[in-house]
C-alpha cells in the first residue's frame, strides 16, 4: 500500500512539476496539462506498438509534450488569445490528436505487452522485485528530473524565466523577448506533464485519450499542499516541497478511497474533494498569512 502511494505520488509529481513552472514561477494559468498528460500516453502506446527502445520512447514523449506547451505558447503570444483560452483550445484540439496517434482508438491496453514496468517487476533491479524495483527506478528518474529543474532556474536564463512572472517589464529592459521565454517555460512544464501521463499509462497498463480530465487541479493541489509543508525561496526546496506535496496528496485520496465510504463518499466525489481542498488551502493560506502578521506584530509592539 505504502509503495504504490509513493509510486503513484512520485509519477505525478512531474505533473506538479510542470504545473509549478506555469502556476507559480510563469504566473499562467495552463490548461494544456489536461491535454498534455494523455498525450504522453499516448505517444508511449505507440512507441511500445512499434517496438520502439524506452529511452528513445521517452525522448519523443517529452517533445511531443513540448509541442503542445508550443502551440498553445503561440496562439496565446502571436495571436494575442488569452493564456486561460489559449491552454483550453489546445487541450481540446489534443483529444482528436491523441486519438490520432493512437490510431483511432480512444483507448490502448498493455496488459499483452512487455512494458518497463512489467519487466521491472519480474526482473527487478539486482535485490530489488515487483513493486519496489519499480519505486526505486521512478524515484531515480524523478530526482533526475528534479536535478534538472533546479540546475536549470540557477542559469540566467532560467532566472530570467523567474523574473517574467513577477516584473515583465524587467526583462523587456534586459533586451529579452518575453514571448520567447514565456514559449520555453510553457513547453518545458507540458513536457514535464507528458512524461507524468507515460508514466502513468505504464503503470496503470492503458491509455486513455480522455485521461488528462482535470489533471491540472490535481497538479495544483499538490504545489499547494507542498506549500504547507516548506517555507522557502531557494529552487531546490521549491521543487522538493512540490514533490513531497504530490505525494502527500496521493496519501489523501487514497484514504478517501478507503475510508470514503464510511461517510457515504464515492469514487464520482474524488474530483469534489480535491476541490475542495484547494479552498481549503487557499483559505487556510490566506489566514495563516494574518495570523502570523498579527502574532509577530505583537510581538515587535510588547519589545
Amino acid at each position: 500500500m505504502a509503495q504504490a502511494i509513493l509510486i503513484e505520488g512520485l509519477i505525478y509529481a512531474l505533473t506538479a512539476l510542470g504545473v509549478f513552472v506555469t502556476f507559480r514561477i510563469l504566473d499562467f494559468a495552463d490548461l494544456t496539462v489536461d491535454g498534455t498528460f494523455p498525450l504522453g500516453g499516448a505517444v508511449a502506446a505507440l512507441c511500445l506498438l512499434r517496438g520502439a527502445p524506452p529511452a528513445l520512447a521517452f525522448a519523443l514523449v517529452f517533445l511531443a509534450g513540448c509541442a503542445g506547451g508550443l502551440a498553445t505558447a503561440a496562439i496565446h503570444t502571436a495571436l494575442k488569445v488569452p493564456g486561460l483560452l489559449a491552454g483550453i483550445l489546445t487541450m481540446t484540439m489534443l483529444y482528436s490528436v491523441n486519438i490520432r496517434i493512437m490510431e483511432g482508438k480512444s483507448y490502448v491496453s498493455f496488459l499483452r505487452l512487455d512494458t518497463l514496468f512489467v519487466a521491472l517487476r519480474r526482473g527487478g533491479a539486482g535485490p530489488l522485485h515487483g513493486e519496489a524495483a519499480t519505486l526505486v527506478f521512478v524515484l531515480v528518474f524523478v530526482l533526475c528530473v528534479k536535478l534538472v529543474c533546479d540546475l536549470f532556474f540557477r542559469t540566467d536564463f532560467g532566472l530570467t524565466m523567474g523574473a517574467l512572472g513577477g516584473n515583465p517589464q524587467m526583462i523587456v529592459s534586459q533586451g529579452m523577448n518575453p514571448a520567447v521565454v514565456k514559449a520555453v517555460g510553457i513547453a518545458f512544464s507540458n513536457g514535464l506533464v507528458a512524461l507524468s501521463g507515460a508514466f502513468a499509462s505504464l503503470y496503470n497498463g492503458f491509455a486513455d485519450a480522455g485521461g488528462g480530465n482535470g489533471i491540472v487541479v490535481s497538479g495544483l493541489a499538490s504545489v499547494m499542499l507542498g506549500e504547507f509543508l516548506l517555507k522557502s525561496n531557494k529552487i531546490m526546496l521549491l521543487t522538493s516541497r512540490v514533490v513531497l506535496g504530490s505525494v502527500l496528496y496521493r496519501a489523501l485520496m487514497f484514504a478517501a478511497r478507503v475510508h470514503g465510504h464510511e461517510v457515504g463518499m464515492g469514487p464520482n466525489d474524488f474530483k469534489l474533494v480535491t476541490g475542495a481542498l484547494i479552498v481549503a488551502c487557499l483559505i487556510a493560506s490566506k489566514y495563516r498569512g494574518a495570523f502570523f502578521s498579527d502574532v509577530f506584530g505583537k510581538r515587535k509592539r510588547n519589545g
